[in-house]
């Protein structure tokens, strides 16, 4: 029983492909953002997405492994996208996440990760062992799939439309803001890449009144039949008016329409408003995760 690592994405689906499709919902994550890499390396060979990292795990690259159980089979697997961000866990052992934490991933600075209950306690207390230092909570998050699409009634003054190039600046700026209040990103990330690669296929959607845009929503490429919505972002001054709410069913209808059947969305538990939007929208509970993080200092 062992790791395997590689900063191939390529490498990596050949290898660990099969298991993230057998439970497709629960690992959309990491099937959605390699498909994104995927895809970005396609179109630009020379981008990086795809070089071999696995031999230097400390590198701020890509990382990914799979975890072989004693049959040789692949049962679990995880993706370190940024330095910044969560490593981020499939369901796998007590025992798989504690190595991946003590050994596979001791040389490389970790700030956090996102895993279920069991297998994030365990990463946790091996990190702590190995480097000192604390493991807290940071957020606990809900991941929902849609049932039947319900759409607010009455709906929001304003209308949906496709977000064009014209709307980048704004977008990043958004983009920025709903990491910040998501924890989920490093000061000074550049939203800039995200954003350009969602509009080459249509991911991205504003609500837009007579005022001009007022709320987003994304989806992902389509990967296993299966698309995520996400990020759902309006300016604090906007909100309470149903345009969340408007913007997610379109978004959650586009994906419908191209062919999902099945259609999914995070939520933070600490915030009772967007999981309340998403529930009367037809959005119903699949399970929780658990992200903590290792304070500097």
């Amino acid at each position: 029983m062992a790791w395997q690592t590689t900063g191939d994405v390529p490498e990596f689906l050949a290898a660990a492909g099969g298991y993230l499709r057998s439970d497709r919902v629960r690992n959309t994550v990491i099937l959605t953002v390699t498909e994104s890499m995927r895809v970005q390396a396609r179109a630009d060979p020379d981008g990086g997405a795809g070089a071999d990292a696995g031999a230097d795990v400390s590198a701020g690259r890509p990382l990914y492994g799979w975890w072989t159980g004693q049959d040789g089979a692949v049962a679990g697997a995880f993706m370190h996208t940024a330095l910044s961000l969560p490593v981020l866990l499939t369901a796998v052992s007590a025992e798989a996440a504690a190595e991946l934490a003590a050994v596979t991933l001791a040389a490389r600075p970790l700030t956090a990760v996102n895993a279920y209950q069991e297998s994030a306690a365990a990463f946790g207390d091996a990190w702590r062992a190995a480097h000192g230092g604390r493991a807290e909570v940071d957020q606990r998050m809900r991941l929902y799939r849609l049932a039947a699409l319900a759409w607010p009634d009455p709906g929001p003054d304003g209308a949906p439309r496709t977000a064009t190039a014209a709307d980048t600046a704004l977008l990043i700026a958004w983009f920025a803001a709903f990491q910040a209040e998501a924890h989920n990103s490093g000061p000074g990330e550049d939203h800039a890449a995200d954003v350009r690669d969602r509009l080459g296929y249509g991911g991205i959607t504003v609500w837009e009144t007579g005022g001009g845009p007022v709320s987003v929503a994304c989806r992902t490429r389509q990967v296993a039949g299966m698309a995520r919505v996400g990020p759902v972002y309006t300016p604090p001054e906007l909100r309470g008016r149903g345009y969340a709410s408007a913007v997610t069913a379109e978004v959650s209808q586009q994906a419908l329409a191209a062919g999902a059947d099945e259609v999914l969305l995070y939520t933070d538990l600490a915030n009772p408003v967007s999981n309340s939007i998403y529930q009367r929208i037809g959005y119903q509970p699949v399970d929780d995760r658990l992200v903590l993080v290792f304070p500097a200092g």
